[in-house]
């Protein structure tokens, strides 16, 4: 396959910085009327941006990078929703201002951009020098997803330990006007670090399920870092759209897990049998298609047997 080059690098970065900015100017001062609608645009504008990207890989790299490009975007999108239930309940449980949401989120999501970017260098490294690291990333993907099966409480989330152990050495303000406030003479961080700490280690737990899986769909670097990347910029605006029907997709994380499992299975096999980047694609769609619908007829049933 061929390598991209400094156009393809330039290119992608360029569209970020655009894409950005262009998210930045449409949610920035929104009102509670209008936030849910800016939102949606600036998702469609995401995965406008993705799809426009995928073009330009299978007409200048290769059609085949383009379509796991694709794939690798549309893993990584659909992994993602997990990502945006843990920060919603972070942000319950921070009791943080929906206002300043916006704020934490951008900046945690940068510092995950440049994570996920060292991750998946040392991914594609490993699996090129060792083919036995295909196992054990493998065996990772089977128990993030047997762990997205296990019962939670999410409606009492205990106290992470690191949040206890920073509170008992540190002051935190319940401040939501910055990062840091000024108390009794004394500048000391907010609540809003807490809640920027908590997305940080919440994306590189999930980092360590989400780079295995992209690396089941390629193994080119520019491929899996571009299709990751854009996935995860895409966050800040797929968390407000998606707030409101996380409630709603009770057995979501069934067809999550389950997507996890067939990356899994789909590593296992390769030595023996490929399965195409769009067929790939079409099995994400088919069981995330299905644990939605199920979800909501489901729901559906409950309220009118409540009703």
């Amino acid at each position: 396959m061929p390598h991209a080059h400094t156009l393809d690098w330039v290119v992608f970065h360029a569209l970020l910085l655009l894409l950005l900015l262009a998210e930045i100017a449409l949610l920035h001062k929104t009102t509670p009327l209008s936030a849910p609608k800016r939102s949606y645009i600036a998702t469609g504008m995401w995965i406008t941006g993705a799809v426009a990207f995928a073009g330009w890989v299978y007409l200048r790299l290769h059609p085949q990078l383009g379509q796991e490009f694709l794939a690798g975007y549309g893993l990584e999108e659909a992994l993602s929703i997990d990502n945006l239930f843990v920060f919603l309940l972070l942000f319950q449980s921070f009791k943080i201002a929906e206002a300043k949401q916006r704020r934490v989120l951008f900046w945690g999501i940068l510092g995950a951009v440049v994570m996920r970017a060292a991750f998946i260098v040392a991914g594609v490294r490993l699996l090129n020098k060792f083919e036995w690291v295909t196992y054990v990333f493998a065996v990772i993907l089977l128990i993030a997803a047997v762990r997205l099966v296990l019962p939670a409480d999410h409606e009492n989330p205990r106290k992470p330990k690191w949040q206890a152990w920073l509170e008992e050495r540190q002051p935190i303000s319940l401040n939501q006007d910055g990062f840091t406030a000024v108390e009794n003479g004394r500048r000391i961080p907010t609540v809003l670090v807490l809640a920027l700490v908590g997305v940080a280690f919440a994306d590189f737990v999930f980092a360590l399920d989400s780079i295995p899986a992209v690396l089941s769909i390629t193994r080119h670097t520019f491929i899996a870092y571009t299709s990751n990347i854009f996935a995860v910029m895409g966050l800040r605006s797929l968390f407000f759209v998606l707030t409101h029907a996380l409630g709603k997709l009770a057995y979501l994380h069934y067809g999550l897990a389950a997507v996890l499992a067939f990356a899994a299975g789909k590593m296992l096999v390769a030595p023996w049998f490929e399965v195409s980047a769009l067929a790939s694609l079409a099995v994400i769609f088919v069981l995330l298609a299905i644990t939605v619908v199920v979800s909501l007829l489901l729901q559906r049933q409950r309220a009118t047997q409540h009703a």
